[in-house]
């Protein structure tokens, strides 16, 4: 099975997988202890770019970011950017990333957001590709996850043991196993998509 899905499908059934993802896989296994406060209050925003080419890519961020920015905390405190039909290439994306942190730079909003990653085939710089410890960071579509500094410092304040964070979703990955990862509902067959 993969997570990644090369069919076109509506902007509601891509947000509802990814939705799926965020409650069965983050929120479920606790891999993010800090997101579902956001989930349950609706601060969340799923935004489906459908750019194909970097260029638009890097429009439908720039103008996430700057809605992002100015939007009240209570009534957006983070924006999810799905892009099903872009940058399946782990590397491609990779590179983008890299392009995606120069559009904030250059938005003067580095320092007050920040760019989280998640990709279908996502992988440690230290690991094999079939490695149970890369599915902390697979989703079911690449992601960009925009996040508020100050969020961030206030959970942060409000979990103690944040630092141990990786190491236990380490370890509640290994026990699930690729086999229970697999057996969750928001995994996508490539025969399926």
């Amino acid at each position: 099975m993969s997570n990644i899905l090369t069919s076109p499908r509506s902007d509601d059934e891509v947000a509802a997988l990814t939705q799926a993802w965020l409650e069965q896989a983050v929120i479920g296994l606790n891999l993010c202890p800090f997101a579902k406060s956001v989930h349950v209050k609706k601060q969340i925003r799923y935004k489906v770019s459908r750019a194909v080419e970097w260029d638009a890519l890097s429009q439908d961020l720039e103008e996430e970011l700057t809605l992002l920015a100015g939007a009240d905390p209570e009534d957006i405190d983070t924006t999810l950017l799905i892009i099903p039909l872009a940058l399946a290439d782990f590397l491609e994306y990779n590179d983008f990333l890299d392009w995606a942190d120069r559009i904030l730079e250059r938005l003067g909003l580095d320092g007050e957001l920040q760019i989280a990653s998640f990709h279908p085939r996502y992988q440690f710089a230290d690991a094999q590709a079939d490695d149970i410890e890369n599915y902390s960071n697979r989703s079911p579509f690449p992601i960009l996850h925009l996040l508020r500094e100050s969020s961030i410092d206030r959970a942060v304040a409000a979990y103690p043991e944040a630092s141990a964070i990786f190491e236990k979703n380490m370890a509640t990955l290994r026990k699930l196993g690729l086999s229970g990862w697999n057996a969750l509902p928001f995994v996508v067959s490539d025969k399926q998509a």
